[in-house]
């Protein structure tokens, strides 16, 4: 009836040459930066790495952290909100005359709407954004966009 065919070609592993895996490393310029130790001192990206553990100790949070997490740990050292987190107001509702204000350094900004007063309905999350405002779908409080940011040509909020 079938016959099943056969290969008769022999399986060979793929060898590759050792000089297509390597990579070579080139010295680079790297200039250094001190850590920030204080927010006056934070200058970029770059003064926010922590310095690390001294040799045969145990490193502390200020010791290891790095980027924007050091820098809300140096402003909660000094008493500044870097983040701006406290709540907003919710003795009131929002409306489309007189809307909550929510400030921002972004376009946008999340915000989780409890009511007026405050607990009286389920977190809903809304997203007011810069010319848009956001209409909580519970109570209807309005909370409208405060952009912080300075714009620049480049398309980037500085």
């Amino acid at each position: 009836m079938f016959t099943l065919r056969t290969s008769s070609r022999a399986i060979r592993p793929v060898s590759r040459a050792f000089s297509t895996s390597r990579v070579f490393f080139t010295e680079k310029n790297v200039t250094s930066y001190t850590t920030a130790k204080t927010l006056a001192d934070v200058k970029g990206p770059e003064t926010l790495i922590g310095p690390g553990a001294k040799e045969n100790t145990i490193p502390t949070e200020l010791d290891q952290a790095t980027g924007l997490a050091r820098l809300e740990l140096l402003g909660k050292l000094e008493g500044v909100d870097v983040f701006d987190s406290k709540p907003l107001e919710s003795s009131r509702t929002g409306t489309m005359a007189d809307p909550i204000i929510v400030n921002s350094y972004d376009d946008y900004r999340y915000v989780g709407c409890t009511g007026s007063p405050a607990g009286s309905h389920t977190t809903m999350w809304l997203k007011p954004s810069v010319g848009k405002v956001a209409r909580c779908w519970e109570c209807g409080s309005v909370y409208k966009l405060n952009p912080l940011g300075v714009h620049t040509d480049d398309g980037h909020s500085h």
